[in-house]
C-alpha cells in the first residue's frame, strides 16, 4: 500500500484508475489501491465486450459497491466489431489482442481525464510468461502485485478478505465463452509458481528443476516461455548512439530532483 501512495503522489497526481473484470488480479489491486489512497481516489472501470462472463460483471459491480469506490462502465464491443467487420478470418488471439489494448486505451483516456494513474494488475507468474498482452494488460504506470506470484496474490487475497466467489473462480481472461488461463498455458499456477520460483528467484538451472521432479517438456516450454516473452517485460530497446541514452544511462530523472 505504501508504494500505491509513494509512488502515486510523486508525481504529483492524488487518483488511481483500475480496470475491475471481477477476477482475483484486478480485487487485489483495487483493494490495495482504496486502503493506500482512499475509496474517493480510485476509479474502478468496467470494460465488457459482449462476450464477458455475466457473473464476473457482477462479481465487479459487488466489489466496488463493498470499497465504496466510484466506477464508470463502458462496453468495447462496437469498437472491437467494427475493427473486425473487415477482417472476419482473425482468429481468438488476434481478437483477445485488440479487447486487451482497447480496454488499455480507455483506462489510459480515463487517467487523462481524471488526472489519474493506471494501476496494473498483471501478477509475476504472467508477466514471465509473457501471458499478456503487450499494451494492454500488461500496460500501466505502476504495478503494485508485479512480484507476486499467482499463488502469492490467492493468499493476499484472502488476507485483504476478498469476496469467495471472486477467490474461488477458475482463473480466466474472459476473452471468449469457456476461456480458462490454466487450460490455455497447459499447467495449473500452483504447479508452475513452484517452477518459476526454482528458476527464476533461486537462479536453478534447467537439470535442477528436473531433478527436483518436473517433467522435462515442461521445463523446456516454460523456459522457451521466458525466453520468448522478454521483450513484453522491458521498454522498448533504442539504439545507442551517444553518451546517455534514455533508458540506458539516463535513468530516474525524478528521484533526481529534476
Amino acid at each position: 500500500m505504501d508504494f500505491i501512495r509513494r509512488e502515486t503522489l510523486r508525481t504529483g497526481l492524488r487518483r488511481v484508475v483500475v480496470g475491475a473484470s471481477g477476477g482475483i488480479d484486478s480485487a487485489v489491486v483495487l483493494a490495495l489501491a482504496v486502503r493506500a489512497l482512499g475509496p474517493r481516489s480510485v476509479l474502478a472501470a468496467l470494460l465488457p465486450y459482449r462476450t464477458s462472463s455475466p457473473s464476473s460483471l457482477r462479481d465487479a459491480r459487488a466489489l466496488i459497491r463493498r470499497l465504496r469506490c466510484p466506477s464508470v462502465e463502458s462496453e468495447i464491443t462496437p469498437l472491437v466489431d467494427a475493427y473486425f467487420h473487415s477482417r472476419p478470418d482473425a482468429d481468438r488471439l488476434r481478437r483477445g489482442n485488440m479487447m486487451a489494448r482497447q480496454r488499455m486505451a480507455f483506462l489510459y483516456d480515463l487517467s487523462a481525464d481524471r488526472r489519474a494513474l493506471v494501476l496494473g494488475t498483471s501478477n509475476k507468474t504472467e508477466l514471465l510468461l509473457g501471458y499478456g498482452t503487450i499494451h494492454g494488460d500488461l500496460a500501466s504506470a505502476l504495478n503494485p502485485v508485479g512480484d507476486l506470484y499467482k499463488t502469492q496474490l490467492r493468499q493476499l487475497a484472502r488476507h485483504l478478505r476478498i469476496p469467495p466467489r471472486i477467490l474461488s473462480k477458475v482463473p480466466s481472461a474472459d476473452l471468449y465463452p469457456g476461456q480458462t488461463d490454466e487450460r490455455e498455458l497447459g499447467f495449473t499456477y500452483a504447479r508452475v509458481d513452484r517452477l518459476l520460483y526454482l528458476l527464476v528467484d533461486l537462479r536453478g538451472r534447467r537439470e535442477d528443476a528436473i531433478r527436483c521432479g518436473f517433467a522435462r517438456p515442461m521445463v523446456d516450454d516454460v523456459l522457451r516461455r521466458i525466453r520468448a516473452s522478454q521483450y513484453k517485460r522491458v521498454m522498448p530497446l533504442i539504439a545507442k548512439v551517444s553518451d546517455r541514452t534514455v533508458g540506458v544511462d539516463f535513468r530516474y530523472p525524478r528521484d533526481w530532483g529534476i
